[in-house]
């Protein structure tokens, strides 16, 4: 851990500290749902006093550790019932940590009101989370071929690959080329934000600033191997966006030490549907829905467990129409 600053910058030190270790117990909740998280456990993972864990985690977070756990738990459910439809209910419970078929059902019902059989029969379309794009929603079905040009090819090269490309009607300027790949598990330090981040391009610039700034000066960035993405944990149409989370990231050796509330973690590799754009500042919004509602449906693919993430592969300010080219990066698995 490096030396803690002396005079007015011991506070602030200090709460970079908290924030890291509260991270590092959300890092491991994220990749171990399906466990026991028992309060000792995750004070282990803290560092932090058993005693004084609860209090600590609740400030910081704005969530107690149990509504914490409870929430990200049915809101993986509620979006595994969406996408994995050959899955059964007891079985999603039990990949999301819950004991029991019933300790689920009441959970699931004080959460979105309704049972989760109804949720995964059309049941979502109304729920008041996502009641801004309801219109949208229960014409879904039909208007993926009205919104989106789907067309696929198979090139040869070592092994016969499918590429599909993704064009929206009616804004041809947002256009992709997916493709599914095996992609490397990723080593990187992090920057976490947690509430709204759509389209908050200033919010994503101080991340990065805040990230730069500390590698940049470690020696982080002077290899040519060094990938910038972002990491995303939620689905907007189910979490509040008050509690999203966002990770700003920079690829890192896996030995390297952070310290205050710049975090390290293993981005898991994998199979992914990996979708290259250039975007305006305004259109990731529309990339990802082309993804999910006009490539995903049919693809012969389900998003399988584990974040998406945006791979940044330019800089804006030096692309002719200050756009973004990024490859969306989300992990698969067959339907």
């Amino acid at each position: 851990m490096a030396e803690a600053p002396q005079n007015n910058d011991k506070s602030k030190y200090l709460r970079e500290e908290y924030v890291a270790r509260i991270n590092r117990v959300i890092d491991y909740i994220e990749l171990n749902i399906e466990k026991d998280l028992t309060l000792e456990t995750l004070a282990d993972v803290a560092c932090f006093s058993r005693f004084h864990f609860h209090r600590i985690f609740g400030a910081i977070v704005g969530e107690t550790l149990n509504q914490f756990i409870q929430r990200i738990r049915v809101e993986k459910a509620a979006s595994k019932l969406m996408h994995n439809p050959k899955k059964s209910i007891t079985q999603i419970a039990l990949e999301c940590g819950f004991s029991s078929s019933a300790t689920f059902a009441r959970a699931f019902k004080d959460a979105f009101g309704i049972s989760a059989s109804e949720w995964r029969s059309g049941g979502y379309l109304q729920d008041r989370k996502i009641r801004k794009t309801e219109s949208k929603l229960d014409q879904a079905p039909r208007k993926i071929e009205k919104e989106f040009d789907i067309s696929s090819k198979y090139i040869q090269s070592e092994t016969i690959t499918k590429i599909w490309r993704i064009g929206m009607k009616n804004k041809s300027q947002i256009q992709a080329n997916v493709e599914v790949k095996d992609m490397p598990e990723l080593s990187v330090a992090y920057v976490r934000h947690i509430g709204p981040y759509k389209g908050d391009a200033e919010l994503f610039g101080r991340l990065f600033e805040k990230l730069m700034t500390w590698a940049g000066p470690r020696g982080l960035l002077n290899s040519p191997d060094v990938q910038v993405l972002s990491v995303y944990y939620d689905d907007p149409d189910i979490t509040d966006d008050d509690k999203l989370r966002v990770d700003a990231c920079v690829t890192v050796p896996e030995d390297t030490n952070v310290d205050g509330d710049i975090g390290k973690m293993i981005v898991p590799g994998g199979k992914y549907a990996v979708a290259h754009f250039e975007l305006a500042v305004d259109e990731f919004e529309d990339a990802w829905n082309a993804i999910f509602g006009g490539w995903l449906p049919g693809s012969g693919y389900q998003p399988a467990d584990g974040p998406s993430y945006e791979l940044c592969l330019n800089s804006p300010e030096e692309h002719p129409e200050s756009k973004h080219i990024v490859d969306i990066c989300i992990p698969v698995k067959p339907l």
